[in-house]
């Protein structure tokens, strides 16, 4: 398993977003975390590379082992979890640099400047993010200039670049058209082979093309947690059939 998620509670402040979150994630698959508003999703993936520290008044208690280790270990190197674990955020974020510079921009920062592993990395990391071909005559174009559906992808490439071992994803379509949604869905599906994927989504049709497991969020519990062809056929639990149906949500 990536991820052992052991009894794990989270407030932001007085107010409880998670309560008694238990479950595992495997490593190369895709994993959605679906539910409605305010559920607990985002807080939830945010849990899994630290990125709540950053929030003021949040703390979290339980386990969460990521290969085995307590990523709330004292010891424990913050940013070396966030390279290995790599996150693409609602709405695209491009630097306000060129193409190249934002791919490279991760490597840069741990000291990689030879030309010709930057280079190899872009090109690499571009591919993989099905954009290579879309950009590789304008590296050196603003990555504003692209659009909505290129500029996600690119992020998704800048991600990647790092090497790590995990992408999360939280809600990475909501801002995108159908037709740039569709690119990032099948890029999220080939990515797999390589990393371990979890994506929030409130789109279930979303969650049920892409996934291969699918947790169900209500009030910050974990109701249901299950193959996703399972979760979308035959539920469990009566929670999780009314959502899917759509009778609340």
């Amino acid at each position: 398993m990536a991820f052992k998620i052991k009894d794990v509670n989270a407030w932001y402040g007085e107010k409880q977003a998670l309560k008694n979150v238990n479950f595992d994630i495997p490593a190369k698959s895709v994993t959605a975390i679906i539910g409605p508003s305010g559920c607990g999703k985002s807080t939830f993936i945010r849990c899994l590379n630290r990125m709540n520290d950053l929030v003021p008044l949040f703390r979290v208690s339980g386990e969460i082992l990521y290969n085995g280790t307590n990523i709330h270990s004292g010891n424990l190197d913050i940013t070396e979890l966030r390279r290995r674990i790599g996150m693409v955020f609602q709405k695209p974020n491009p630097f306000p640099k060129s193409i190249y510079d934002n791919v490279s921009y991760g490597l840069r920062i741990q000291g990689i400047s030879k030309k010709g592993i930057l280079d190899k990395v872009v090109e690499e990391s571009l591919h993989k993010a099905a954009l290579w071909d879309e950009v590789k005559d304008r590296l050196n174009a603003s990555a504003l200039a692209l659009s909505g559906g290129q500029q996600q992808r690119l992020c998704i490439a800048r991600a990647i670049a790092t090497e790590p071992e995990a992408i999360l994803f939280d809600e990475p379509c909501s801002a995108l058209d159908p037709i740039a949604t569709a690119k990032v869905e099948d890029l999220i599906m080939a990515l797999k082979q390589y990393y371990t994927v979890v994506i929030v989504t409130h789109n279930m049709q979303q969650a049920a093309r892409v996934s291969d497991l699918t947790g169900f969020f209500m009030m910050g519990e974990l109701i249901e947690f299950d193959i996703t062809k399972q979760i979308f056929t035959a539920p469990s639990n009566k929670m999780t059939e009314d959502y899917i149906t759509g009778r609340f949500g």
